[in-house]
């Protein structure tokens, strides 16, 4: 049986000649009352963007008998959520989000190219850029694209085009680059922002380790509800961390991703 302790492990990953000390976080000047209910509608299961159909390794897992059960699962979700997820996606996130603020394209293309990178399979890195650019052309829809479209809910539109014209200047925008934009349109603070990001993974996986353990719909609300914890210590260890600490080493997650590809009989893309 595979453990958390297989996926619990973390590697120093040097991406920065320049800096290795945290940055102070910026945020944006204030936070605009409808900001929840849109970080709701990013985070919500509903959004178009084909998250439903990825496992990211779980169904292999659970067809090797890594994952059997209700603990299992969980132990695998948080295994993953802490050393992969915390470690790697949500500090890039918060960059991300960092750069958007101060339009700085040479970081928005170095974090992007960097997490795409750190995908460990094909399936993986295929998945980024698939939900990427559907996040993008949802969110690319439905913001206004001139003053007589207005939306006391997002930016002024200048710097809405800003941003679009920014977007198309990064080559292959991967998820992360594309949720942090959407956050920053409707003035979502950073930490609620990556929050809402790991819920909607985890999410994401518990449904996923619904359909196929299986689980029932009261179980997977258990293991949400112990991942809130983690999800928290997630978020204040991604604000934390230099970015030469930024990185994963989870060699259980990646075998299964890897496997994924090859698996004979599947239900997820991966």
């Amino acid at each position: 049986m595979v453990t958390a302790t297989l996926i619990n492990m973390s590697i120093l990953m040097n991406i920065s000649t320049h800096m290795t000390k945290t940055s102070p976080l910026i945020e944006q000047d204030n936070t605009d009352p409808y900001a929840w209910i849109r970080l709701w509608q990013l985070i919500s299961p509903s959004l178009p963007i084909g998250a439903y159909a990825y496992s990211q390794g779980l169904e292999t897992a659970i067809e090797k008998n890594w994952v059997r059960n209700e603990s299992e699962t969980q132990n695998w979700i948080k295994g993953i959520l802490q050393d992969s997820l915390g470690t790697l996606d949500a500090p890039v996130l918060i960059r991300l989000y960092q750069a958007w603020l101060t339009n700085d394209l040479n970081a928005l293309i170095k974090w992007n190219q960097f997490l795409l990178a750190s995908r460990e399979s094909n399936e993986l890195y295929l998945e980024d850029q698939q939900m990427g650019r559907a996040l993008w052309r949802l969110l690319n829809d439905i913001l206004p694209v001139s003053n007589s479209e207005p939306d006391s809910n997002s930016l002024p539109i200048d710097a809405i085009n800003q941003y679009r014209t920014l977007i198309k200047q990064i080559e292959v925008p991967g998820f992360a680059v594309v949720f942090s934009l959407a956050t920053i349109v409707w003035k979502i603070p950073v930490q609620d922002s990556v929050r809402g990001f790991l819920w909607s993974w985890c999410e994401n996986q518990v449904a996923a380790g619904i359909k196929l353990v299986p689980l029932g719909q009261t179980a997977g609300q258990r293991i949400l509800s112990a991942l809130i914890p983690t999800i928290n210590s997630s978020v204040i260890k991604a604000i934390e961390i230099s970015d030469d600490e930024i990185g994963t080493l989870a060699p259980g997650f990646s075998i299964a991703c890897a496997q994924h590809e090859v698996q004979y009989s599947r239900l997820f893309r991966s």
